[in-house]
This record gives structure tokens, sequence and C-alpha cells, in this order.
């Protein structure tokens, strides 16, 4: 009778056995940021603004028109509408500065990270941006080293601009994972 008992409890605890816990199935990854977000491009629309007339550049040496935009196109007397500066200030971004971005960078950027990247190059240009120590020292993992280069690029014809200063600012906030909306009540902040 016992050994009734025993495989009739051996097989109770074989089917009502405690199951192994499910594994987790392991979450996707995420995919990297292959261009600017609504945020990005609302620091760089804000710190940019819009001039339907062409006009020359803070240097007075580039006629630039719309969001920044430069060319050989962007001439003495040239006015767009706002549609058209929104869609060359699309354009360019796509054309330009983010592959020119993403094609420099050898370690995964988060979107805060390439939004603030993407804005600093769209204001100093692609090629000083590539040799920017900022980039190189992100590329080396030192990202706190990276965030403390965005207030050194404040000049305009080598002269500090305040503008400069509150836009680098933006910029810094966002690498460091501020929104949009943070980033920008950073940069306006600063006297």
């Amino acid at each position: 009778m016992q050994k009734l008992i025993d495989l009739f409890s051996g097989l109770l605890a074989l089917f009502f056995r405690p199951q192994k816990p499910e594994q987790a199935t392991p979450e996707p990854e995420k995919a990297s940021p292959t261009g600017m977000s609504p945020d990005g491009l609302a620091i760089l629309q804000y710190f940019e603004s819009c001039r339907l007339d062409a006009y020359w550049d803070a240097d007075g040496k580039v006629w630039t028109i719309g969001w920044g935009d430069t060319g050989p196109d962007v001439v003495e007397g040239l006015r767009i509408t706002q549609a058209e500066a929104d869609e060359r200030l699309k354009r360019r971004l796509a054309r330009e500065f983010v592959p020119g971005v993403l094609n420099v960078l050898t370690r995964p950027a988060n979107q805060a990270q390439l939004d603030a990247m993407m804005d600093l190059a769209y204001n100093i240009g692609v090629s000083a941006f590539q040799g920017s120590t900022l980039l190189r020292l992100f590329n080396a993992g030192d990202q706190a080293g990276a965030a403390e280069q965005f207030p050194r690029w404040n000049k305009s014809g080598g002269k500090v601009l305040l503008g400069l200063r509150r836009r680098r600012a933006a910029d810094r906030a966002r690498f460091l994972g501020a929104t949009g909306a943070e980033a920008i009540k950073t940069g306006a902040a600063i006297q």
C-alpha cells in the first residue's frame, strides 16, 4: 500500500510541480534614430528663425533665406513663401545634415544627442562638425566631455554672440536629454 501511495504522490508531483518561470522575451532593441525629431526641429527653428527675403548672414558674407538656408540660388532680392522655406529646410536636412552627422558617428546616439549634434552641424556646417572635438569625444565614449563642447561654438566672425550662447545652451540641454521645450527655455534664459 505504501508503494501505491508513493507512486500516486510521485505522479501528482510530476503533474502539479511548479513550472519553470517563462523566459521573458527580450525587448527588441530600439532602432537608432535616423533623423531630427520634432523636438530637435523645434530647437533649430526657434534659434534659426525664418526670414522670407534674402539677407546677409551674421558675418555679412553669405546670402541667406528661410531657416538659414544658403546656396548659389540664394541671391539679393530673392523672396520665398513660408511653405518654400519649410520645404528647403526639410530637403537640406535630408540631403546634407542628416547624412553628414550620421556618417561620422562611430557609436550609437540617442535621439536627444542626435538632435543636438544635427542642430550644431546645421549652424556651423557639416565640415566644422566633422572636425570637431565634440564629435571626437562622443565617438570615444566621453558623453560628458562632448556635452561640455557645445558652449565653445558661441562665436561668429570671432565675436561671441548672445544668440549663439543661447543656442549652444539649448543644444547642450537637449544632448543631455531635455525635451525641445525644456532646451529652448534653458537657452532663452542665458543673459
